[in-house]
């Protein structure tokens, strides 16, 4: 497996690769998440997030598994790194999120997640921070359970309430 910086050429390989995770977003909460994302936009978006200092994008390639996309391309994972400075309710604080992983069903169960995750921290510790953060929604089990098996534990919680 090789895992790999992202660049901005590969804005559109990270579209093509979204919908493996977008699909179960929209389908747990289409009152929130848009349907099939148009490529062209979805593709400048990825662009845009290259462009950004802060994000560290990462893609996972597997070029010897049959039945994946892209010559190879296994998922990705997305981060944005946050130096915070103190103000009078907060300490200074310098942290990475995670955004999002995406794994291609034909990879999953073969480390792709973890590896991209282990990028993550790896790029984390490169730029100082003292932690890594993300969030998972609350119908996502596999993610949720992936998470704290990772070592990620509660840290709030965020609540709804339909009006």
């Amino acid at each position: 497996m090789r895992i790999r910086r992202a660049v901005p050429e590969d804005a559109a390989l990270l579209a093509r690769l979204n919908p493996y995770v977008h699909s179960l977003h929209v389908e747990s909460r289409p009152d929130i998440f848009q349907g099939t994302p148009d490529v062209e936009r979805l593709t400048a978006r990825f662009a845009e997030q290259l462009r950004q200092d802060t994000a560290r994008i990462f893609v996972a390639e597997l070029p010897d598994l049959p039945d994946l996309p892209d010559g190879g391309a296994a998922g990705y994972a997305g981060a944005t790194v946050h130096h915070r400075p103190a103000d009078v309710l907060l300490n200074a604080d310098s942290f990475i999120a995670l955004d999002q992983i995406v794994v291609v069903p034909a990879a999953k169960r073969l480390g792709v997640a973890g590896a991209l995750l282990e990028a993550v921290r790896e790029a984390g510790r490169k730029e100082g921070c003292r932690r890594m953060v993300t969030d998972v929604w609350d119908f996502n089990e596999g993610a949720r359970s992936f998470y704290e098996a990772a070592g990620f534990r509660p840290m709030k919680r965020l609540l709804e309430q339909p009006l």
